[in-house]
């Protein structure tokens, strides 16, 4: 009996003293090792992230509190003067207006043909292929090669929406030279160049969809359009979630269209904050880099707060299967 209670004790004064010994020398050599490739595997990352994200958003914030001179150098430290010269401008509530209006006008529209052109495309049809590409053609247009494209159509003398217009007897439309359209027009191109973004991301949310949780809907006598309202579309949210957040960053950052088309008029109706921007730092001979810096991180600063409001108000709807 007293063999057995010395041999357990010893037993348990052994375990914690094996437990507390150091890892093998070969254990030690392998976790450095693979410390090693990983920091190798992130110095690329890290060096583009640094030189093209990191140090231009930390010059722009120093730029904003400087005035600079013609090259863009600081000249004089102001602090935060530019900020309050910005924000007294009553034309800054007419860019943001603009801004939000532009954002309305192209999220939304974009994500609901999507969802149409993604569910008709579901049909199980032949050479149904062929239709999902020339739908998701107008993914692969650059912003120059849709504003050139669309420059055609809206053209007052040759273009191709005018002359349907002359056609029907009805009057004439400036698509980019009327204040009240310019913005609409402008919004068009920006729809028909996401939709197909939009589409293929619903298309991809629509095939994960299982067919057994349809297949039960119908069999307990749902609808059509209840499968799709009360099944369908909760199961699609957190693609719809994506798209929106997407969406409405893409949006308030779209400057290529509107530099082609517009230049921000006719009469600045067109003039978002981005464009807004550039008219401060290189338009028509300007070269206030100071106070784009201050457009630039202002729209920084509205793009983290919409989309943070976003997965705020937004993800509590999002259905995670």
């Amino acid at each position: 009996m007293s063999a057995t209670t010395t041999a357990d004790r010893a037993t348990a004064t052994q375990l914690p003293a094996a437990a507390a010994s150091p890892p093998p020398a070969w254990r030690r050599k392998r976790s450095l090792r693979e410390g090693l490739v990983a920091a190798m595997f992130l110095v690329v990352p890290m060096a583009v992230f640094t030189t093209f994200v990191f140090v231009p958003l930390v010059r722009t914030i120093w730029l904003s509190i400087h005035q600079t001179d013609m090259f863009g150098r600081p000249r004089e430290l102001v602090w935060f003067s530019q900020y309050a010269t910005l924000f007294s401008d009553p034309a800054l509530r007419k860019v943001l207006m603009t801004t939000a209006l532009f954002a309305l006008a192209t999220v939304i529209p974009s994500i609901l043909i999507g969802l149409g052109l993604a569910l008709a495309l579901q049909a199980k049809v032949s050479s149904i292929g062929v239709f999902r590409t020339l739908m998701a053609t107008p993914f692969a247009f650059s912003a120059a090669a849709a504003a050139v494209l669309f420059d055609i159509f809206y053209s007052p003398s040759v273009g191709v929406l005018n002359g349907m217009l002359a056609r029907l007897e009805l009057p004439q439309i400036g698509w980019l030279t009327d204040p009240s359209w310019a913005l609409l027009s402008l919004a068009a191109v920006i729809v028909w160049r996401d939709i197909a973004y939009a589409m293929l991301v619903l298309s991809a949310g629509l095939g994960s969809v299982p067919n057994e949780v349809t297949e039960a809907a119908q069999m307990d006598g749902a609808s059509s359009w209840r499968t799709l309202r009360s099944v369908v579309l909760p199961l699609l949210t957190p693609s719809i979630f994506f798209l929106v957040v997407v969406s409405t960053i893409s949006s308030l950052q779209t400057f290529g269209e509107i530099n082609i088309l517009t230049q921000g008029g006719p009469d600045s109706s067109t003039t978002t904050l981005v464009y807004s921007l550039y008219q401060s730092a290189f338009a028509f001979g300007a070269s206030n880099y100071g106070m784009a810096s201050v457009k630039a991180v202002v729209l920084l600063l509205l793009v983290m707060l919409i989309t943070v409001i976003q997965f705020r108000v937004l993800q509590k709807r999002v259905f995670y299967s």
